[in-house]
């Protein structure tokens, strides 16, 4: 078998993996036949620990071998010659996606063992690890993309599988209520996503990374495109990124995504799903040598980021959170080491910190447990000096400066007040207008819906 040939099988190995754990893990419950925890482990286990070895095999290939880019095309899925489109599915293996496909296959085995235990006989143990699949799934092929469409797969596999997982309790009203806010925040990124993908098809001609940051392997590829069209093209990546790794303004999901179990914290907003903005951003760094005010703009939003959350983490009350918004000030401080140039270092961060942050989470639990050990030692519990700024500030901006971290920064009021209204407004004219000829096509009322009763509590939950 040629060098290729054993490329494109170990390729297609990594790919099967997860998509088959997918199938066993899916198909079982459509047909009435939910499989055992016992059966369940044991398929996460094979297709983690294959997969990960697998992984581990191609880099040694790769490394063998010398060479540093490794394409997987299986041609062209949906043509359309009319718009021009076509779904190219294509899949890279880089010195970018080689480690992040490893961490994931790491960490998500990892996640899995501790849940074995964690969940033990919960009602939705098996609901819980086919979210998780469709997780693996997603984030091998977002950390595989060679074409925007491809990442696009990946991307919503990864936020349709972390929004269902926020709303895991769902027989609580929080759980749903914070699962819907992080997919609706997800739907924003993504709008920006599409509107990025669709203007690198007319810049380029298709939504190949290689036509966009050039033919180079990462990280010396040189983009094709002008300042004018990468600035564009960036933003609207750069708006992507935020929204899937809680940057500013959209970082006040990620307290919120916390309602989930323990384990998809870990595996979802502390290491994986949280990076795979700052991901994308390194995916397409050439962009940022060429745009100087949109490396600018990459910087100040890192930077802000990782300030607001050192603020925010401060007035936390419970680990979770407080570990979320310590996520968040490594992640801003990420992004802005990708605007600076310094790729290798952002990616070393990123891999270092997503490994720490996963085992915090997963030792959180406990953690209460062994302060309380801890005080009933020592007789009570020890009382912190005042740091400098407590000395120094005023008490008046102290308490302003309380008041604003407690409120998460009012990021959640102004999403609120400028990008969720103004739609809400222009859907529900939308909504009358359609009702308004309806009822004159009708001669009368033409909605049987507007008969039915609401439950006025679920009503009042969903107002909260």
């Amino acid at each position: 078998m040629s060098t290729n040939n054993m490329f494109f099988v170990l390729g297609i190995a990594v790919l099967v993996c997860p998509a088959a754990l997918v199938a066993i893990l899916g198909i079982p419950p459509l047909v009435g036949r939910p499989l055992s925890e016992k059966t369940i482990n044991r398929y996460a286990y094979a297709a983690t620990v294959i997969g990960l070895l697998v992984s581990l095999l191609m880099l040694v290939m790769m490394l063998t071998v010398g060479t540093r880019h490794v394409p997987i095309e299986l041609g062209n899925w949906v043509v359309i010659p009319q718009q021009h489109f076509h779904f190219h599915l294509k899949f890279v293996f880089d010195r970018l996606s080689i480690p992040f496909v490893i961490l994931s296959f790491l960490l998500c085995g990892t996640v899995s063992a501790f849940t074995s235990h964690y969940l033990h006989r919960e009602s939705g143990y098996g609901r819980f690890y086919v979210c998780y699949s469709f997780f693996l799934l997603g984030m091998i092929i977002s950390s595989l993309a060679g074409t925007i469409e491809v990442l696009f797969l990946g991307w919503e596999l990864v936020g349709l599988s972390s929004a269902l997982l926020v709303a895991y309790f769902h027989e609580r009203p929080t759980p749903v209520i914070n699962g819907l806010r992080v997919w609706s925040v997800y739907r924003i990124a993504d709008a920006a996503f599409l509107m990025a993908a669709v203007a690198m098809h007319h810049l380029t001609g298709a939504g190949d990374f290689d036509r966009l940051v050039g033919t180079g392997s990462w990280p010396d590829g040189i983009a094709v495109l002008t300042s004018d069209q990468a600035l564009t093209v960036g933003l609207l990546l750069l708006i992507a990124a935020a929204g899937k790794s809680a940057l500013v303004p959209f970082s006040g999901w990620l307290p919120r995504a916390m309602e989930g179990p323990t384990p998809s914290s870990a595996i979802f907003y502390g290491a994986l799903s949280v990076h795979l903005g700052a991901y994308l951003l390194l995916r397409v760094s050439p962009l940022l040598e060429v745009s100087v005010p949109l490396a600018v703009a990459v910087i100040t939003i890192g930077i802000v980021t990782s300030l607001m959350a050192t603020l925010l983490a401060r007035v936390q009350t419970d680990i979770k959170s407080a570990l979320a918004y310590a996520s968040l000030i490594q992640v801003g401080i990420i992004v802005a080491e990708i605007g600076l140039g310094l790729r290798y270092i952002a990616l070393i961060h990123m891999l270092g910190h997503a490994c720490m942050r996963t085992l915090q989470l997963l030792r959180a639990p406990t953690l209460l447990h062994d302060y309380h050990t801890i005080e009933n030692a020592l007789g009570g519990r020890s009382a912190g000096d005042k740091s400098v700024w407590g000395r120094w500030l005023p008490l008046s901006l102290q308490y302003w400066v309380y008041r604003f971290a407690s409120h998460r920064g009012y990021l959640d009021g102004i999403l609120d007040e400028f990008v969720v209204h103004p739609f809400q407004r222009l859907f529900k004219w939308c909504d009358a207008a359609e009702r308004r000829w309806t009822d004159f096509l009708s001669r009368g009322r033409s909605r049987a819906s507007d008969d039915v009763q609401v439950h006025s509590e679920i009503v009042e939950e969903l107002r909260l």
